[in-house]
């Protein structure tokens, strides 16, 4: 698999757990019969930091796959002019 599938790949685990820790909260104050901001970010700590801790981690390397994979390009494309010349 080249850099630039696995840092998608890992941009994708990143919202997909991000957006899990909100439906998570959401789905555990679901018989809640009245809202606020307070009590919903009650049901994040119930959560935990663990899906958004995560989720950076994934984002992070994602984006360091990512830079990875634009600056090899570029080298390659140095290196193959530079053969050309000669």
């Amino acid at each position: 698999m080249n850099k630039r599938k696995t840092a998608v790949i890992l941009m994708s685990i990143s919202a997909f757990l991000y957006g899990t820790r909100y439906i998570s909260a959401s789905i555990f104050g679901s018989n809640v019969n009245s809202w606020n901001e307070e009590l919903f970010h009650n049901m994040l700590s119930y959560i935990g930091p663990e899906p958004l801790k995560w989720s950076k981690y994934a984002l992070i390397l994602g984006i360091i796959y990512l830079v990875w994979a634009e600056v090899e390009e570029q080298l390659e494309k140095k290196r193959t002019k530079i053969q050309h010349k000669d």
